[in-house]
Formats: structure tokens, C-alpha cells, sequence
């Protein structure tokens, strides 16, 4: 839940930041001369970006994933049952899905690079892999969701349908009115 908890709030950070750097910076050219308005500078955005970035980046790689293998482990076989031997398998999960995603990556670039240095080293792991491992993964994110929405809204929407009872605001009373006298001088009728 807590890791949960500082995703959502890296996500609202990322989200509301933009919108606060355009402010600030309105700000700052309408005042530019007042004290106390000076530290909504260009450094405290650009930081802010920074850690944005870096808490998203960890979130999405890190973060994440150990809450999803975390809710879905049960400990190895043969080790006492408690937490930290749901820790230790989920830490473990985490490791050999890092491995494996970062050598899909080093592949993908070892074909779509040419040269000899990119099929030979991981140096450029930082400045290079995460940024395009973390674009990839928001693009396939984004591209879901698009692909995803309509549908979903469509079955929450009829299976919403079918479980609510529709109102019967737009029902003629007249017609029920001259339904029921037919009825009931069927019934009198009858007797």
C-alpha cells in the first residue's frame, strides 16, 4: 500500500508539474521584481523535473513491479511462511524480470544499432537504456489504455445496464390508466 502510495503520488507530481511550471513562470514575468516570488525560479523547476524523472523512473522499474510480485508471492517451497520469505521471493522475481527486460533491450539495440560497440556493452546503461526503456514502456502504457478504454466503458456501461432497473420517468399514464380499466372489466367480467 505504501509503495502503491508513492507511485500515486510521483503520478500526480508528474501530472500537476507542467501546469505548475507554466504558472510559475507566468508569475515570474508578472513580478519580477518582488522578493518574495524570486525562488519560483528556472532551478527549482528544473530539480523539480529532475526528481520527477528519476521517482518515476523507479516507480515504473522498481517500485511497481515489488508490489505486484509482492501481493502474488507466498514464499519459496520449504521456507517458513511469513513475510520476509515473500520479501525474499519478491525480490528475486524482481531480479530475473530486470535481467531479462534490460537483455531484451540490449538485444533490441544490438539490432537496430550497426555498430560493434552497442552488441558489446552495457556502459551507457544510464544516460541511454533507462530513458528508452522507460519511453518504450509509457508508449506501450499509453497505447493500451487508448486500445483498452472504449471497450472497457462499453462493458462497464452494459453490464451496468443489466443490473440497475431502468426509471420509469418516461412512461405514458394515460396508457397504463386505460390498461388497467380493459383489466379489471375483463376481471368483473369474468365473475
Amino acid at each position: 500500500l505504501g509503495l502503491c502510495t508513492f507511485t500515486l503520488a510521483v503520478a500526480l507530481g508528474a501530472v500537476l508539474l507542467l501546469p505548475f511550471s507554466i504558472i510559475s513562470n507566468e508569475v515570474l514575468l508578472s513580478f519580477p521584481q518582488n522578493y518574495y516570488i524570486q525562488w519560483l525560479n528556472g532551478s527549482l523547476i528544473h530539480g523539480l523535473w529532475n526528481l520527477v524523472f528519476l521517482f518515476s523512473n523507479l516507480s515504473l522499474v522498481f517500485l511497481m513491479p515489488f508490489a505486484y510480485f509482492f501481493t502474488e508471492s507466498e514464499g519459496f517451497a520449504g521456507s517458513k511462511k511469513g513475510i520476509m520469505a515473500r520479501v525474499y521471493e519478491t525480490s528475486v522475481v524482481l531480479l530475473l524480470l530486470t535481467l531479462l527486460v534490460l537483455g531484451m533491450v540490449w538485444v533490441a539495440s544490438a539490432i537496430v544499432g550497426n555498430n560493434a560497440a552497442s552488441r558489446q556493452s552495457l556502459y551507457d546503461l544510464w544516460e541511454y537504456y533507462l530513458p528508452y526503456l522507460y519511453s518504450c514502456i509509457s508508449l506501450f502504457g499509453v497505447l493500451l489504455l487508448l486500445l483498452c478504454t472504449p471497450f472497457g466503458l462499453s462493458t462497464m456501461f452494459t453490464v451496468t445496464g443489466k443490473l440497475l432497473v431502468k426509471p420509469r420517468l418516461l412512461e405514458d399514464l394515460d396508457e397504463q390508466l386505460s390498461c388497467t380499466r380493459l383489466e379489471e372489466a375483463a376481471v368483473s367480467r369474468r365473475i
